[in-house]
């Protein structure tokens, strides 16, 4: 049966309050032998329906996470199930071991693309039946079943056996992918308080899996860092709320739309480079209101989304500080009025209401472009509104403390010099009608591993950026450092690197290429990190026309120095199906903007 688009401004803004997710409730194990304390989960990944519009609307069918929680007004345990998933409330030095289960049964609801490298758990044909690519719905109907998944932590620092390596895949009902090694996650918990998030990293299919739910918070707290429980920062816990921002687009009987007609659709006739929902969800609620008291609030934000970038401010223009980057707390707290953040960022904030009158509403809205930063200017009236805050007074006048001059005993380090550089390109395959290809250093996924860095060694990483976008680019393993970012002369680069590798033909190669120094092509001064990116990242934003430098050490966050040859890491990174680094929009990663990357001891 047809179903219509549903316009975004039909549906009414800020009448669902915003969700809180739960958390997961741990079963907490002791070791008979050592004493040691582990929390064990049992988390399950299934299809059901979700109330994401209005009470007006129907329900969304939706993939997510479940588990075991607390129902804050009985007490009891119950099983809960949302999307966003409930979140992992982890503590440092605490272990945490995940039995995550696959039970979706139901096939895809929205259009796999079988000419891509991917899961492919039923080994569907790439190539076209007879007649060609037959429309979706119903697309190919093999591709469509058995649905892979893996689950990955998003900035954890975990054996590559636990990563969610995006070929280490399983479905429902047993089908496995060639770097499967067990269903059963371990977590260290070693590295910094800080937010985490956990999302499906299926090869090919990130994008899907993602759109349909799958995805929540994980948060690293440290018993010995009193910033991450009340008191230094906010009054009380009820104070600090997680907040998803992902877009979606929707069909009148409430479904979720996705695209499923290729730009260039005889080379890949189901995937389109960039996914941009026309309406803006939180927490899995479009459009939530959230009252708020009078006091300082603490976000933990993350950026959800396939592709969109969100500039985010308020609409009566306040300041917010900045206190945390992807990997931990900053050395200060930075004041802002707006905040840039891309797919698979996050960003802890400050937001102080306590001289906001009560009864006021403020939208925290968005005027990024899309794609970023070249693209369509967002609709005032759908994309560049995020939520609304509406002030309400409270009892408890309790003045919130001073912010601290000092968010760290000790400032995140300098990495030392770097014993190894590498120039990494971003590179655009166009097609007839637009890109059919996104890559990094003209390779695939499946190429050979051509980054073997060794552990314990500090490398730079000089990532060129030679498309008309922003990418934010992802390393799974570690956090690291930015340098800086240089404009350079995009064409001249672009022509002289083609050129320095005609030898082996055109991109995508099957080879690793030439690098090309990019030192006479630049064309700026070095720009040094913005106050608020000056911290552990995992994920940063490459801008188009310019070479963005980071520094990174294959070692703990934590430890001080380290050398080449020497594993400092509670396990052997050198060991299982290895790590990988991608482009985070996903619809780029799933074809074919990731590379996989092993660490040698």
């Amino acid at each position: 049966m047809e179903v219509n688009p549903l316009d975004p401004k039909l549906i009414p803004k800020y009448t669902q309050e915003l969700v809180i997710p739960p958390s997961f409730l741990p079963t907490v194990c002791t070791s008979s032998v050592s004493g040691a304390v582990s929390y064990n989960y049992t988390v399950t990944m299934n299809q059901f329906e979700q109330q994401i519009l209005p009470p007006e609307f129907n329900p969304t069918t939706v993939w997510g996470y479940g588990g075991t929680i607390k129902d804050t007004s009985t007490g009891e345990e119950v099983k809960f199930q949302n999307a966003p998933g409930p979140t992992f409330e982890a503590v440092r030095g605490i272990p945490v071991n995940v039995k995550w289960v696959n039970e979706i049964t139901a096939p895809y609801s929205l259009a796999v693309d079988p000419t891509m490298h991917w899961a492919n758990p039923n080994n569907t044909p790439m190539t076209p039946p007879p007649g060609g690519w037959p429309p979706f719905p119903p697309g190919v109907p093999e591709a469509q079943k058995d649905v892979p998944l893996v689950p990955h932590l998003h900035g954890g620092e975990q054996a590559s056996m636990f990563d969610g390596n995006p070929e280490a895949w399983w479905t429902a009902k047993g089908l496995k992918g060639s770097r499967y090694i067990t269903d059963t996650f371990h977590y260290l918990n070693t590295q910094e308080s800080t937010t985490l998030w956990y999302h499906d990293h299926a090869l090919g299919v990130t994008r899907l899996n993602v759109v349909m739910g799958l995805a929540g918070f994980y948060i690293l707290r440290d018993p010995a860092n009193p910033l991450d429980y009340p008191g230094p920062l906010i009054t009380s816990a009820k104070y600090e709320v997680p907040i998803a921002i992902q877009d979606r687009s929707f069909n009148e009987d409430g479904s979720l739309n996705f695209p499923s007609e290729g730009d260039n659709p005889t080379i890949h006739p189901y995937w389109q480079p960039e996914f941009f929902g026309d309406t803006i969800m939180v927490n899995g609620r479009v459009w939530p209101n959230m009252n708020v008291d009078m006091t300082r609030y603490r976000f933990r934000l993350l950026n959800g989304s396939n592709a969109r970038f969100y500039n985010l401010k308020f609409s009566n223009g306040m300041q917010f500080w900045q206190i945390g980057t992807d990997g931990g707390y900053l050395n200060k707290p930075v004041p802002l009025t707006s905040l840039l953040i891309s797919p698979g960022e996050r960003a802890d904030i400050l937001v102080d209401f306590t001289e906001i009158p009560a009864g006021t509403r403020i939208i925290l809205n968005n005027d990024a472009n899309a794609p970023y930063p070249t693209g369509d200017a967002p609709d005032k009236d759908t994309t560049g509104q995020i939520m609304q805050f509406t002030v309400q007074h409270n009892d408890d006048m309790t003045i919130p403390p001073e912010l601290p001059e000092k968010l760290r005993c000790e400032p995140v380090p300098k990495l030392k010099s770097p014993c190894k550089r590498r120039v990494l390109t971003l590179y655009e395959i166009a097609g007839p009608n637009g890109p059919q290809m996104v890559t990094l250093n003209g390779q695939r996924w499946a190429d050979p591993v051509s980054e073997l860095p060794v552990v314990g060694s500090t490398e730079e990483w000089n990532i060129v950026n030679l498309t008309m976008d922003a990418h934010p680019i992802h390393l799974h393993l570690v956090q690291f450092k930015i340098a800086c970012r240089q404009a350079f002369d995009v064409d001249a680069y672009t022509n002289d690197w083609l050129d320095l590798n005609s030898d082996i033909g055109s991109p995508p190669w099957m080879t690793t290429p030439k690098a090309l120094c990019p030192g006479s092509y630049i064309t700026g001064d070095d720009q040094p990190p913005a106050a608020n990116e000056a911290g552990w990242k995992d994920t940063v934003q490459a801008y188009p026309g310019e070479i963005t430098r980071i520094r990174v050490r294959f070692a703990p966050q934590d430890v001080k120095t380290s050398c080449p040859g020497e594993n400092l890491y509670l396990f052997d990174p050198s060991k299982g199906p290895g790590y990988v680094w991608h482009c985070h929009i996903l619809d780029h990663e799933d074809n074919d903007m990731m590379r996989p990357y092993r660490v040698f001891s």
